[in-house]
């Protein structure tokens, strides 16, 4: 994160703005299409990204990072960090300085933003839960559990992305983002998962298809592909297909000069499914990955949106028109 944008955001404070990189270099380590689009934002906007995704990013690092630490550990540390979070967000100034970085700067930007608490607290018990449950009978069931691992996080941003219709009525579609976004990664870490103990396609859609987590899992330890499981996770990308369509219509609700950061999100994410469906659904094998090109490509074509959306935000009568600056930086992760 760069000094001109916290500057920009109104950062001052010393230790929150080293809360706010901590945040940053999570992002930036763990969700490459995430950061990437970030740098789409204005600068004022990203210090807030960040730090809402790089608290997640924490949390989900002590969930699924402490491979062999017994489960009453790890729901100690997300505990731990829980109890951060809620004396910070009660605390006025930067917050206690014991508190664990991520969790200052999301207070931060929680109060910056008015970002409702209660979707950080469902965002925390989903978390929880992925240390005792590992599979889900239904869609509806898995859906339960989306509402606090994804969903709330296209609601945690659309304070800070803006909105040109009332908040409520982008709300279902940025809800909707988040659980497309997350189902694309449950049909992309499906091997990774499962070698965690955890199944997110649903038990009906598999068991319709003739699978069960244990012909997954010989599949997995042989590295061989079989037809009802391909027929099956094609099935699961269809359901993820669906979400996107849900969710389409929300960007053109965002401040035109957030919605490139979206769109570049969407098509990056969606180009996913795509990969996924050109390696055959082997996902039970190999993480399937947006050729470079590719994303280099949607990248550019990012850059001349936000071109655009910015010099039509900076056009006032009697001034003059002046587009600002874009990050260039972008080819340092396309």
């Amino acid at each position: 994160m760069t000094t001109r944008e916290l500057d920009a955001a109104g950062v001052t404070d010393p230790e929150l703005r080293a809360a706010y990189l901590r945040s940053r270099e999570l992002n930036a380590r763990h969700g490459r299409t995430y950061f990437l689009a970030t740098r789409l934002l204005t600068p004022d906007r990203r210090p807030a990204v960040h730090a809402l995704y790089g608290f997640a990013r924490w949390a989900d690092d002590i969930v699924d990072a402490l491979d062999g630490a017994p489960d009453d550990e790890r729901a100690r540390a997300l505990d731990r960090l829980g109890d951060d979070l809620a004396r910070t967000l009660a605390h006025d100034g930067p917050g206690p300085r014991e508190a664990h970085p991520v969790a200052r700067a999301l207070a931060d930007t929680a109060r910056r933003h008015a970002i409702d608490h209660d979707l950080f607290t469902d965002f925390l018990a989903s978390m929880r839960s992925d240390l005792t449950v590992g599979s889900y009978a239904t869609y509806d069931d898995l859906r339960g559990y989306m509402h606090g691992s994804a969903a709330v996080i296209g609601l945690q941003m659309l304070p800070v992305l803006g909105t040109v219709t009332p908040r409520e009525e982008a709300a279902p579609h940025a809800a909707e983002l988040g659980v497309a976004f997350q189902l694309t990664n449950f049909l992309r870490d499906v091997g990774e998962d499962l070698d965690r103990g955890r199944v997110y396609v649903p038990e009906d859609l598999l068991a319709s298809h003739g699978v069960d987590r244990g012909l997954l899992r010989h599949c997995r330890d042989t590295g061989r592909t079989d037809d009802r499981v391909t027929s099956a996770l094609r099935e699961f990308a269809s359901v993820t297909r669906a979400a996107y369509r849900r969710a389409a219509p929300g960007i053109a609700m965002l401040s035109p000069v957030s919605r490139p950061c979206i769109r570049t999100a969407f098509v990056l994410y969606g180009g996913i499914l795509d990969a996924v469906a050109a390696d055959g659904y082997a996902v039970l094998h190999r993480r399937s990955v947006v050729p470079r090109r590719r994303r280099a490509l949607v990248a550019a074509d990012g850059l001349v949106r936000v071109a655009a959306a910015r010099l039509t935000d900076r056009r006032s009568p009697g001034a003059p028109v002046q587009a600002a600056p874009a990050d260039r930086s972008y080819q340092e992760v396309a």
